[in-house]
């Protein structure tokens, strides 16, 4: 079966089209710049063609008829009719308390996601807006809304309640909810197949670390913990994100800069993190170089950056009474040797011989990065969201369980 997996931002739509279950990608692409100036949309096949094109693009829905219009054309197409698409699968970042897993989409589904736009409203609109889109576009077609909040809904209260008065959890739903759910699940699950061991008696940890990032204490195949609470800005330092910040410390920011909530909110969302710390990028790799000249500034930030990381690993470990497995995936996680190193440094007394030789260099390939000898395995793993919502559509519409 053919399945399309979308990932619709403000601005942006990212989509990919899987041959299941074999989980070949036969063609993905961007579309950008939707609703802005200069809105295009690059489209790669499996084969290699690649092409680009730049056009009016309004909204989601115009966005989604053109790369649909670019999958079946015989110049750059990979099906030859749009009914071959036999499903749609939906990153939909915040489900609230609605959904511990992935979903058939139906009236009352819309309906829920739609209540949860308030807890997310930067990412759900838009994420609805695509499947208005495809409701519209190819009406009759299963679709499937996967949540980056589900994985951590088996969290208990004591690990996803605040301490503020029980009553606005009662009426507000205010919690931690977590997020990368779909990238924690495919790489601790990758991990355990990898290594040939029971997912389900593992004390694992996860650590997502891109622009956005997160980490994840996995305990015996469930989510146990997470760094991001009910929004994506607790947590580690990000990109252009704070991270874990006193809330009195933001009140007393508030009031001496004179701003009001909503500018308070940009502060630590856009203006924050690396960002903030370094006055420099929000990209880990011009921070690094910056650092190498002697920016102490860029210092400063990586320091902070890693220790935060370090801290959370050691906090998960004590919270799960061990760990069996630490996981470094996503951007910086796949693709920076020097983080890696600097985390699992001094982490002996965990278990962990960390073979700093392998590591080294190593960028965006699968592999164990610990001693054979090591009690605690270290791997990096790449991660793949969007294969995880291509595999849970395949199984709710097919009723069939594919295998990591």
């Amino acid at each position: 079966m053919k399945i399309i997996v979308l990932n619709c931002g403000s601005s942006s739509i990212k989509y990919q089209l899987f041959e299941m279950p074999s989980q070949e990608v036969l063609a993905k692409g961007l579309v950008d710049k939707i609703g802005l100036k200069g809105s295009l949309i690059k489209h790669w096949r499996s084969d290699g063609t690649e092409v680009k094109l730049e056009g009016e693009i309004l909204d989601h829905k115009t966005g989604i008829e053109y790369f649909l219009g670019i999958l079946v054309s015989d110049k750059y197409g990979s099906i030859k009719d749009i009914r071959e698409i036999n499903a749609i699968g939906h990153r939909v970042v915040h489900a609230g308390e609605k959904f511990a897993g992935s979903v058939s989409i139906t009236p009352n589904v819309v309906e829920a996601l739609e209540e949860c736009i308030d807890l997310a409203p930067l990412h759900n609109p838009p994420n609805l807006e695509g499947i208005y889109a495809v409701t519209e576009l190819l009406p009759g077609v299963p679709q499937v809304g996967v949540f980056d909040t589900a994985f951590h809904q088996t969290m208990e209260d004591y690990v996803y309640l605040y301490g503020i008065p029980f009553s606005l959890y009662d009426k507000h739903k205010i919690r931690r909810y977590g997020f990368h759910g779909s990238s924690h699940k495919f790489v601790s699950r990758r991990a355990c197949t990898v290594l040939n061991l029971d997912y389900k008696t593992q004390k694992i940890i996860t650590c997502h670390l891109g622009n956005g990032a997160s980490i994840a204490a996995i305990k015996n195949g469930k989510s146990f913990d997470t760094s991001m609470g009910m929004t994506p800005i607790e947590g580690l330092i990000m990109g252009t994100r704070s991270g874990d910040l006193d809330v009195g410390a933001f009140m007393h920011i508030l009031n001496k800069e004179e701003i009001d909530i909503a500018t308070g909110n940009i502060l630590i969302n856009k203006h924050s993190g690396m960002l903030g710390i370094s006055g420099i990028s929000s990209d880990m790799r011009d921070i690094e170089k910056a650092a190498e000249q002697g920016d102490k500034r860029a210092l400063t930030a990586l320091k902070m950056y890693r220790y935060r990381v370090k801290k959370y690993v050691g906090a998960y470990a004590a919270a799960m009474g061990g760990v069996d497995l630490i996981i470094f995936t996503g951007g910086i996680g796949e693709n920076d040797p020097e983080t890696r190193k600097v985390v699992m440094q001094e982490m002996e007394f965990l278990g962990v011989d960390f073979d700093e030789e392998k590591n080294e260099g190593l960028r965006g390939i699968e592999t164990a990065i610990s001693k054979p000898g090591s009690r605690v395995t270290v791997m990096v793993i790449p991660t793949n969201e969007e294969l995880v919502i291509a595999r849970d559509t395949h199984d709710i519409v097919t009723g069939k369980e594919l295998t990591v």
